[in-house]
């Protein structure tokens, strides 16, 4: 770039991002964690008018940063616990910047092939980490539920081919394909079954703790015949329990269907051998789903699809046109994603992995879940308030004796400010929900979470 004006509106703007920045997460530890305002607060900071004239590319950072500090809840925060957000580590920020800067349209390997190359080493150390098929086709979409809608498409194609009928005649002209799941399916899942097709999965039940009743999967199974997908879990939003894979994926693959697992944050127990206990099988399935904006903390946006069979990903995703650049002896970027253009997701996950290596994953699962038994046991100490989960991997679930008490006892907690939690519902109770999600969830962050709790709960009567 030259020294002209563009460059020097480059590096002003640049630098005014930086500065605001740095100011935001340096306070990231200690600030609450609640927001200043709502959306209508910062609705009323911001000039609704269209101007008719421009305006510097520094001044409108400093009027954006200015206008939404207050409406800003601190996701990034250690003691954020809500909706199974991670934070993000710095080589991560960092090369997601660079990402912007380059502004690569990460879409077919001969236009883009820096982003390219980056993105097959990210694709294959998470294969490895994973313990999945190493030559399995890999694709970066926007999140879990992107991630699971391709690998249903992938699937839904596959089982089609595999019954004699031709996928590009349509579903319509397609025999029906049966879909199923357990209880406690996500509804990433049951969206991304509507939006292949499929429509919402037939449950068949689940155990106390959300794992697939594995008997009754092999039930419906048997009722009928035809193409079929069973879709399984890592990880049950508000108890973290697996399903039994090894026994799931028999019953499934005996019956000559597909298997599909949604790891959204579940799916990176396979990387530490403390947790090999809970995976075991699931590399057996034919597809995966992760996001790595959840336990790898990378920034938003940034899920991972995976299939076993890379052929029938991208023929089921990929699309050519005489316009398009295209190679022959590899498959493109785009061909495994439903996606011509997107930015280079994979490059922020080279950069994670890259700075954490193998040990450094191993760390961050482990001190994750470590996080989350050290929640578990503080709660246990404050009378009136139970953990109704097992404490398998990150998620913990607390309620009090009544509904009534424990919704008020989330509603405390968001407005103090402290940690932010979810409320939920599950097992026909009201809980809060505390994932764990966050590198920087350490011994200090976990002491002042239970310090919250253990006032508001006094705050609230809870004895």
């Amino acid at each position: 770039m030259d020294d002209g004006v563009t460059g020097r509106q480059y590096r002003e703007a640049l630098d005014a991002a930086h500065r605001h920045a740095l100011s935001w997460l340096d306070t990231l530890t200690d600030r609450p964690v609640r927001s200043e305002t709502d959306a209508d607060g910062v609705l009323a900071r911001l000039d609704r008018t269209l101007p008719a004239e421009g305006t510097s590319p520094t001044a409108v950072v400093d009027e954006l940063a200015e206008a939404v500090g207050p409406g800003l809840i601190a996701l990034g925060s250690p003691r954020f616990y809500g909706l199974v957000i991670g934070g993000a580590y710095p080589a991560a920020v960092a090369a997601d910047w660079l990402v912007s800067a380059w502004d690569q349209n990460a879409g077919a390997r001969q236009l883009t092939p820096a982003a390219a190359a980056v993105e097959e080493v990210a694709a294959s150390w998470l294969l490895e980490l994973l313990g999945l098929p190493a030559r399995s086709g890999v694709g970066f979409v926007t999140g879990g539920t992107m991630a699971n809608f391709a690998c249903l498409v992938a699937a839904r194609d596959a089982v089609l081919r595999g019954a004699g009928a031709d996928p590009s005649a349509g579903i319509q002209h397609a025999p029906a394909i049966r879909f199923f799941a357990g209880g406690a399916v996500h509804v990433s899942m049951v969206l991304a079954g509507r939006l292949a097709g499929l429509g919402a999965p037939d449950t068949v039940g689940a155990d106390d703790q959300g794992r697939i009743d594995v008997d009754g999967l092999e039930r419906s199974l048997a009722e009928g015949t035809g193409p079929a997908i069973v879709a399984l879990q890592a990880g049950d939003v508000h108890s973290g329990a697996f399903d039994d894979f090894a026994a799931a994926v028999e019953v499934a693959h005996r019956a000559g269907a597909w298997v599909h697992i949604d790891g959204a944050f579940g799916l990176w127990a396979a990387a530490s051998p403390r947790f090999q206990h809970l995976v075991g099988g699931l590399a057996d399935a034919d597809s995966w789903a992760t996001d790595a904006h959840k336990t790898l903390n990378v920034p938003y946006d940034c899920g991972v699809a995976i299939v076993r069979d890379e052929a029938a990903m991208t023929a089921a995703l990929g699309a050519h046109a005489a316009y398009l650049p295209a190679t022959t002896s590899v498959s493109d970027p785009y061909d495994r994603v439903p996606e011509f253009s997107r930015r280079a997701r994979g490059i922020p996950v080279w950069a994670a992995l890259r700075s954490l290596g193998r040990r450094g994953v191993v760390g961050l699962v482990d001190g994750l879940a470590d996080a989350a038994a050290a929640l578990a046991a503080g709660f246990d100490e404050i009378p009136g308030l139970e953990v109704l989960n097992d404490v398998v991997f990150t998620q913990v679930s607390l309620a009090a004796s009544d509904d009534a008490t424990t919704a008020a006892l989330g509603e405390w907690l968001r407005a103090e400010g402290t940690v932010w939690a979810s409320s939920s519902m599950w097992r026909g109770r009201t809980v809060v929900r505390f994932a764990v999600s966050n590198h920087g969830t350490d011994a200090e962050a976990v002491r002042r979470t239970i310090d919250a709790v253990a006032r508001a709960a006094a705050a609230l009567g809870i004895a």
